[in-house]
């Protein structure tokens, strides 16, 4: 990501400090993830301490200090989504993507996580790529599913 456009993106914030979060996320919405050199950069124009900023971009699972590929994809396990098939689902993604959690596939089209709980327990086991949840999910949909973001 360029300097230019991470500038464009503090600047709409005014450079406010109280900004953080959202700055931070537009970047990651835009780049996927969050290189050092735009912490530093974020940090150095919002008058935020480094310290403060590494805080935010390592407690917040939404961050990622690490490349991520276009498509990300994350599999509930929680609780209610174990007991409904999670597990098959999880199974599923990894043979159809070729990676486990944690990874990104070496062309970046995929990068897969587990989450613990999305919060629609009525509606699992659920699958959310890029932002779109998909609920009540089977193995035998994954594929399908799956296609639309190749």
């Amino acid at each position: 990501m360029d300097n230019a456009k991470i500038e464009q993106i503090i600047n709409k914030h005014q450079g406010q400090a109280n900004a953080l979060i959202q700055v931070l996320l537009e970047i990651q919405s835009q780049n996927h993830w969050l290189p050092k050199e735009v912490i530093d950069q974020v940090s150095e124009k919002l008058d935020v301490p480094l310290s403060q900023v590494m805080q935010i971009a390592t407690f917040y699972k939404t961050f990622s200090l690490i490349p991520k590929a276009r498509n990300q994809v994350h599999v509930c396990t929680g609780s209610s989504c174990h007991v409904r098939g999670s597990t098959g689902i999880l199974d599923k993604v990894q043979d159809l993507v070729g990676i486990r959690p944690g990874e990104t596939d070496s062309e970046a089209r995929f990068s897969l996580e587990t989450i613990n709980c999305l919060g629609c327990c009525n509606l699992g086991p659920e699958i959310v790529v890029n932002g779109k949840h998909h609920a009540n999910m089977t193995p035998d949909r994954v594929e399908e599913v799956l296609k639309d973001y190749e």
